[in-house]
């Protein structure tokens, strides 16, 4: 089944629009889900909508409200939050160019895929392409969808091009307050080596594919082992320990640093990948 696009418009970069189709990058399939179970029937548990004092209401009598202090609330109707919701624009207008090392990590939220809806958008939609690789931009711009406003970057990527939905300043926190406490002082140098000797040897071109959500994989396997299991009876995994006998105490930072390079340079070497070039398997 073909993928379909969360968004189609033009990009418009000054009296040049493109013709483009954005699609999600990302997808929702390793979370797994629960529903609460009645165990004596085993059906689902339902829930109703209810009034401290009054008991369950019907759907009709439900609006939406905002609290402005405690236990006061402003009403509002379907049709007034409507008329305030912005028109889903078919325009992304570039209206600035920043370098992508201004934007800091904390305001990135979501990845979608940008590409030419057609052929005859390709060629202008290559130039804007080359263009952001070439002057080594972002360019930003806000996308109207579904009644709200994204504030967008979108950057080259591959053939194509990348958009990221970036948060508001208002809902990022900052982050000040929460190391306000730690210390301004240096680290030791030699610890300062150790710890970096540590970071270098540990180093690899990054792959995505070679981590996967333990705790998902072991709830799929219990739940697999409990819908082939006859007895119903509880299955409880054994976490094993920790390996070694740590004492509880807190270790030297020297001594295990020292012992974390030390075991690097006695473990085996890994299997080199064959996307890695021929020098890094050659240290290896």
């Amino acid at each position: 089944m073909a993928a379909r696009a969360f968004w189609q418009g033009q990009i418009r970069l000054a009296l040049v629009s493109i013709p483009v189709e954005i699609y999600s990058a990302t997808k929702s399939g390793a979370k797994i889900s629960f529903n609460q179970i009645h165990e004596p029937s085993g059906k689902r548990i339902a829930y109703e909508k209810v009034v401290p004092g009054i008991g369950p209401v019907d759907r009709d009598e439900i609006i939406k409200g905002y609290e402005v202090s405690k236990g006061n609330y402003v009403l509002l109707e379907d049709d007034e939050i409507e008329a305030v919701k912005i028109e889903s624009k078919r325009t992304l207008e570039l209206v600035q160019f920043v370098d992508a090392c201004e934007i800091d990590p904390l305001y990135y939220d979501k990845p979608y895929y940008v590409a030419p809806q057609d052929d005859l958008a390709e060629e202008a939609f290559v130039v804007l392409r080359e263009a952001l690789r070439k002057a080594k931009k972002v360019g930003l711009g806000q996308l109207s969808v579904r009644g709200s406003e994204k504030l967008v970057a979108i950057k080259p990527c591959g053939k194509g091009l990348l958009l990221e939905t970036l948060r508001y300043a208002d809902e990022v926190r900052k982050g000040q307050s929460f190391f306000s406490d730690i210390d301004d002082k240096k680290p030791d140098a030699e610890l300062l080596d150790l710890a970096t000797t540590l970071i270098d040897k540990k180093s690899a071109p990054f792959d995505a594919s070679e981590f996967h959500d333990r705790y998902v994989d072991g709830l799929r396997k219990l739940i697999d082992k409990k819908a082939k299991s006859k007895s119903g009876k509880k299955i409880i995994e054994d976490a094993g320990k920790p390996a070694g006998k740590g004492s509880g105490n807190v270790i030297d930072l020297m001594a295990a640093l020292k012992k974390s390079v030390g075991s690097e340079k006695a473990a085996p070497a890994k299997k080199a990948s064959a996307k890695e070039p021929a020098k890094r398997r050659k240290s290896a």
